[in-house]
């Protein structure tokens, strides 16, 4: 009798022959090879041909090491070539990739910088007279210290688009930044009064209004401001701190547990949300809750000390990893 062959059987014998004479798919081009020639013409100032080829390397890279140089010498061939778009693209490659890494930050840093000043000119050139140029003047001036010049940049602005939102709690800000006078405390909230007119949801404005009366120890106004804080930003930490502080000052501690929980789950790093909890659970008859609190804030008080005395002594960072630019020797 002729054997049979199934049908289950042929199609395995079948699959089995062709499996066998299929071409074999030719193997996945080496990232670490092409990242090589990428830097090497980078480093020969061949960057018209090295950005492409190193853009399509850096995420594939396992080696460390050559996917940063790869990654700055990109950068740096993007930023001369005037490539925004790539250098954002190398710059989001590098912080995914080696995310605390210090030379990585720094450079970020610098790139940054660049893109912003180039940005700031470009602004200039093509609008030189629009209400964005004034801003930027002013927000220069302010970081500079010359309040009054920067005051009148931000009314520049205000004259050009008077319902622009920020600018009036810019004004604000400035005037409490600014040394004081007689009327600036008075001012400013004016300002910050002008600027909730014109938008109800900033919730700086609130905060910084409810400052200004917790400092007067108007307590019903100063809860009513940060309440309001509160509410329109949930992350609010600060107004969590402001609201808790105003209620206990106004005999409600029993009142100024919630939020300060909520502010310290917020920024368990700031010595005052600590110190207010545990003045609120003391207040409240919640002794050991309170000693721990109190213990947590000399623990964050003396590491904000020592990180104090860190950024006073100075750190020598390194040179610049952009190399030198075009206005350096």
């Amino acid at each position: 009798m002729k054997s049979r062959i199934i049908p289950a059987t042929a199609a395995v014998l079948i699959s089995s022959v062709f499996a066998a004479e299929a071409p074999k798919k030719a193997p996945a081009p080496d990232p670490s090879a092409a990242a090589r020639r990428g830097v090497e013409l980078a480093e020969t100032g061949q960057c018209r041909e090295a950005v492409p080829m190193l853009a399509k390397s850096l995420s594939r890279l396992a080696d460390k090491e050559l996917q940063k140089r790869a990654g700055f010498d990109g950068i740096r061939c993007a930023m001369a070539a005037d490539q925004m778009d790539s250098a954002l693209d190398f710059i989001r490659v590098l912080n995914r990739e080696l995310p605390r890494d210090p030379e990585v930050l720094y450079l970020a840093v610098h790139v940054f910088s660049d893109l912003s000043v180039r940005a700031s000119q470009q602004l200039l050139f093509t609008s030189p007279g629009s209400y964005q140029v004034h801003e930027l003047n002013a927000e220069a001036l302010e970081t500079q210290g010359r309040w009054n010049d920067a005051a009148m940049e931000y009314r520049e602005v205000l004259k050009k688009n008077p319902r622009l939102p920020g600018i009036h709690y810019r004004l604000g800000r400035l005037l409490l930044s600014a040394p004081r006078t007689a009327t600036s405390r008075d001012e400013a909230r004016r300002e910050f009064e002008e600027e909730l007119k014109l938008n109800a949801n900033n919730a700086g404005a609130e905060y910084v209004l409810g400052e200004l009366a917790r400092e007067d120890e108007q307590w019903p106004a100063a809860i009513e401001h940060f309440s309001h804080a509160a509410k329109l930003d949930a992350g609010f930490g600060d107004a969590f701190i402001g609201l808790g502080r105003s209620l206990i000052s106004g005999g409600r501690p029993a009142e100024a547990v919630a939020p300060l929980e909520i502010a310290e789950k917020l920024l368990p790093d700031n010595p005052a949300a600590h110190f207010n909890l545990a003045t609120a659970y003391r207040l409240t008859g919640r002794k050991p809750d309170a000693d721990r609190e109190f213990a947590l804030h000399q623990q964050t008080s003396e590491k904000m000390r020592q990180m104090k005395e860190q950024i006073h002594a100075g750190v020598t960072g390194p040179q610049n990893p952009m190399g030198p630019q075009k206005d350096e020797p």
